[in-house]
């Protein structure tokens, strides 16, 4: 305003050496017009304001946009890689989820950010002041978006791969870091991807220094000392202010992510990064005892307990052999990989994926509403074993150290040979020692066992593991307890070179989504899985121990995704993703099982041990969540608990007609009805009195299994 005064006195002065008012007057109005155009326009005006804004506010200024804009870039990359055309996000989920995620994001930057804003205002910290400090900083903001760029891409991958962001749990696969490392490896183009990575690292380090430098240059006003002091604390409020992200008394929260019945809604809210560390954070298992004692009653009832006491918590029930059978039968348990009952023939699948697995199940018992609690192998291994669900939400049971100690129905049956086949290594996940631990001397075959040679990263073949096993099996004198894991229906998706005369198919692209496959090389995996376990029974039934053998044949867990349009809607991840854990199981043999038969009572894999112990005649002592699936006294409650991991974690119970779902602390509760057309329809408040039963079976369940996971010892022991 100064200048403005100064020159229009100059002004006026000169327009004295005209001696006309009239010019005068016209010198005056051409002088101003000219002063104005040259020093008022829309630019010197920006570039004035811009000048008195200081050099750490003008950095951040440009920084936090260009971040903020990249994110929401990734996050369209990611909805349009991973969207579920079959069932897409309406509108409005759309918006409030790029909404909502912004603001993860904004929190992710400004976090990031925050050293930079705090110790960027003192004189010899100033990146603008110090070529060493502008190093320094440079180092850091390079290092923290290398970080950041790492959890996206591997965030992306975690999501191509289990059609999940990636959580706390997956730190799991660094502990086999060569298994995992040749996987990846196998699977995604690694060497374009760290090419792309360095790129985007180097340019966003080379710009963030040239901005440095290019600030430093500028003209800047200089202030005051409680100038600045005003300034920073106008700008930590705004800073918190975003950091909150809330027009509420609480600050944003990853419950607010789950804002949506469709649950791509959530997935697609979620900053990777933030997500990883609210699940590192809130992850983890411990028991409630007095909760436990609580719910005491209705688990010891729904068990069928033998001696009940609330106080001492005993959950021990003995069964003497339901049978008498002269010789003991052998049993050999196949435990499938990702065996969805989605992709199977069982399920009416056009494409007949299965019809060696489709065979048996017309040949023996087939349980087709039979459900792992949760996903994930590891997971299904401990639940086989312990015949309870793996309630950690931090990690994998099979990795807790207090909890590998169990008692399992396996060691009932006395006087066995006890095997485990699996054809990759058993330091996987602490399998060895839950294994080791918990069957009396196994004998356990892994990789480096077999003479087969190793086909990819998880070991040999499927079929050469088959033949592996048989080998032994038929060459056994004593009964068997035996376990085969396959693990070939997995990405990489590889097919040996030898195959003893399986044959591939190429489904149009079209054809394959319709029925539940993402590609022909994942549907081959499948297919050879399935005719791998056709050729182990045909060198069974030629070794001869069929005769004097009971099978069961089941999947670790399903997999999330599109089911396909020959299944309810029930089974898709964009509804009750019930696919993930809706497994076959099917109990065969020829002659134990004369009068084949299909189950339709709900059924869950803590039950298979229970089972196969009853109808081999084993007396057996159970101390934790399995019941026989054939003694018809529990048929009046047949339930399958599920537990689904993720930020926040749900728990839930699947019954006859109805699957009830809900938060871990019992909040967000829906009752759903299995055989709606619309299964995401809440039916709570229809029918209050089938939520009050299945919610505190479902809290029972949770609660004593946490509680029991610690207290299921060996009675050996």
């Amino acid at each position: 305003m100064n200048l403005y005064i100064f020159t229009c006195q100059k002004l006026f002065v000169k327009s004295k050496h005209h001696q006309s008012l009239s010019h005068r007057v016209k010198y005056l109005k051409i002088s101003c017009i000219k002063f104005l155009w040259e020093n008022m326009n829309t630019d010197t005006l920006l570039s004035n304001t811009w000048a008195k804004i200081p050099n750490l506010l003008r950095f951040l200024l440009i920084l936090v946009p260009v971040l903020t804009v990249l994110f929401a870039l990734l996050r369209i990359v990611f909805w349009l890689v991973f969207n579920d055309s079959t069932a897409p996000l309406n509108s409005a989920d759309l918006m409030q989820a790029f909404w909502l995620g912004s603001r993860f994001d904004l929190r992710i930057i400004l976090e990031t950010l925050l050293p930079l804003f705090f110790l960027g205002w003192v004189k010899w910290f100033s990146p603008f002041n110090y070529q060493w400090t502008r190093y320094f900083w440079v180092v850091y903001l390079g290092f923290a978006f290398t970080l950041i760029s790492l959890v996206y891409s591997l965030d992306f991958g975690h999501y191509a791969y289990l059609a999940k962001r990636m959580d706390y749990t997956a730190t799991r696969f660094l502990e086999n870091p060569a298994i995992s490392g040749q996987m990846v490896w196998e699977s995604y183009p690694i060497v374009w991807i760290t090419l792309a990575l360095l790129l985007t690292i180097s340019t966003f380090t080379l710009a963030a220094n040239r901005l440095f430098i290019w600030l430093a240059n500028s003209p800047t006003r200089h202030y005051l000392w409680w100038q600045n002091g005003l300034i920073g604390f106008c700008s930590l409020l705004i800073v918190a202010f975003g950091i909150y992200s809330n027009f509420s008394r609480y600050p944003l929260r990853w419950s607010q992510a789950v804002f949506s019945k469709h649950p791509f809604a959530a997935q697609l809210t979620y900053n990777p990064v933030h997500y990883f560390f609210d699940t590192w954070k809130d992850g983890g298992m411990t028991f409630d005892k007095d909760k436990t004692q609580q719910h005491y009653l209705l688990l010891a009832n729904y068990l069928g307990v033998d001696q009940p006491n609330q106080e001492t918590l005993n959950y021990q029930r003995h069964f003497n052999a339901k049978s008498q059978i002269d010789d003991k039968p052998n049993v050999v348990i196949v435990i499938l990989e990702s065996f969805a009952s989605y992709k199977s023939s069982l399920s009416g699948n056009p494409l007949q994926p299965s019809p060696n697995i489709k065979q048996l199940a017309n040949e023996g018992y087939y349980f087709n509403n039979f459900f792992t609690p949760t996903t994930g192998t590891a997971r299904s291994i401990f639940t086989t074993l312990t015949s309870m669900p793996d309630v950690d939400l931090q990690s994998t049971s099979s990795r807790n150290p207090l909890i590998v100690d169990q008692h399992s129905i396996a060691n009932d049956f006395s006087g066995y040979e006890k095997f485990y086949f699996l054809g990759g290594s058993a330091s996987w996940r602490n399998i060895r020692g839950m294994l080791n631990n918990n069957i009396d001397k196994l004998n356990l075959y892994e990789e480096g066992s077999y003479q087969s040679p190793v086909t990819d990263v998880w070991g040999i073949s499927d079929i050469d593991l088959f033949r592996e096993a048989n080998t032994v099996l038929s060459q056994q004198n004593k009964p068997f307890f035996a376990i085969i894991q396959t693990s070939g229906y997995h990405r990489p998706y590889t097919i040996p070179e030898e195959t003893y005369g399986f044959t591939l198919r190429t489904p149009n692209d079209d054809e394959l989504k319709r029925y539940g496959f993402i590609s022909a090389a994942e549907y081959n995996s499948f297919r050879f899985t399935d005719h791998a376990l056709g050729h182990f029974m045909d060198l069974a039934k030629k070794a001869g121990y069929t005769k004097n053998t009971i099978f069961a044949f089941w999947g670790d867990h399903g997999i999330s995704g599109y089911a396909g349009e020959h299944v309810a809607a029930v089974e898709s991840m964009s509804n009750l993703d019930l696919g993930s854990l809706r497994v076959p199981f099917i109990i065969w043999s020829p002659t134990y099982i004369t009068k084949p038969k299909v189950f339709t009572k709900v059924a869950s894999e803590v039950d298979v041990l229970a089972t196969l112990a009853a109808i081999s005649g084993q007396e057996y002592t159970a101390s934790a969540m399995g019941r026989d699936l054939l003694d018809t006294q529990y048929d009046q409650q047949r339930y399958a608990f599920t537990l689904q991991y993720g930020q926040p974690a749900k728990i839930g119970l699947v019954g006859k007609d109805f699957y009830l779902r809900m938060h871990t602390d019992g909040k967000q509760l829906n009752l759903y009805d299995l055989s709606s057309d619309v299964p995401m329809t809440n039916r709570a408040e229809q029918y209050p009195e089938i939520v009050a039963k299945m919610k505190n079976l479902t809290e029972g369940i949770y609660k004593t299994t946490q509680y029991m996971a610690y207290h299921n010892k060996r009675r050996d022991k």
